[in-house]
């Protein structure tokens, strides 16, 4: 069914996300021992690719997707988003790294992003790291039916704004069910009261990114890596999210989460 060309989920349907999302949780739990300074972002990659398919019997759904070759995004530092794994660069044990991942089983996609801190990170890239999930959690916090899209964007926005970081304007969450890009557009900024009504069964993503300093950035000629235009860090977290009858049900929450 749609609302506004927002895809309602039927009972059935949110059961098969909700599987997609708890099996992409057990991806990020496997890449909890598996993420440390020395390993390269590819090696990451090939183990993510390599435990969807072998042994969750998934399609990691980012794979060709807008013809992009790999099965995940590997943002380290400056890089707000989709930068693309490599084997030339190993994790140093001062970085911080975005994994973002999308996972489809039986026609339905989960899509969700975790930071890992090294251990050397300094003390402002895990304030900023953080925050972020804060942010994204107080976000997460104004989804119930009635509620609208400006007032998740507000509630973000207030929190990083306070900490005297900037939310990334170019770059957004989205529906998500059969497509891993549907319709509503979600900011991460806004105002409160404005923007589409939230309805029981729409089914989309929360995934602010926040830079230490300006919000504008820039993408590098590989066509998909995109840094902050003054150098200076980024993080981001995402979670997909299911509007309830009472309220809001994280799909991909892991366990150290819940």
């Amino acid at each position: 069914m749609q609302a506004n060309q927002v895809t309602i989920k039927s009972a059935k349907e949110i059961e098969l996300m909700r599987d997609s999302g708890r099996l992409l949780a057990r991806v990020f739990a496997m890449l909890d021992d598996f993420i440390k300074p020395g390993i390269t972002t590819m090696a990451i990659n090939d183990e993510v690719d390599r435990f969807i398919t072998q042994e969750l019997n998934a399609r990691p759904a980012s794979k060709g997707q807008y013809d992009y070759p790999y099965t995940l995004n590997s943002s380290v530092n400056e890089v707000v988003c989709h930068g693309m794994p490599n084997t030339t660069h190993p994790l140093k044990s001062s970085d911080i790294v975005n994994i973002d991942i999308t996972l489809e089983k039986n026609g339905f996609i989960a899509d969700s992003s975790k930071m890992y801190v090294m251990p050397d990170a300094s003390p402002a890239a895990r304030k900023l790291v953080k925050t972020t999930y804060e942010a994204m959690m107080a976000g997460i916090q104004q989804v119930k039916p009635g509620a609208r899209l400006g007032d998740i964007g507000f509630a973000i926005q207030s929190h990083v704004e306070k900490q005297g970081y900037s939310v990334v304007r170019d770059y957004c969450g989205h529906g998500i069910g059969r497509e891993m890009h549907e319709e509503p557009q979600v900011m991460h900024y806004g105002r409160k009261g404005t923007g589409l009504e939230l309805k029981p069964g729409m089914t989309f993503t929360i995934e602010p990114m926040i830079n230490q300093g300006t919000f504008k950035t820039k993408t590098k000629k590989d066509g998909w890596t995109v840094i902050t235009k003054d150098k200076k860090l980024s993080a981001q977290w995402e979670h997909t999210i299911l509007v309830t009858e009472e309220g809001f049900e994280i799909l991909t929450l892991r366990d150290e989460e819940k």
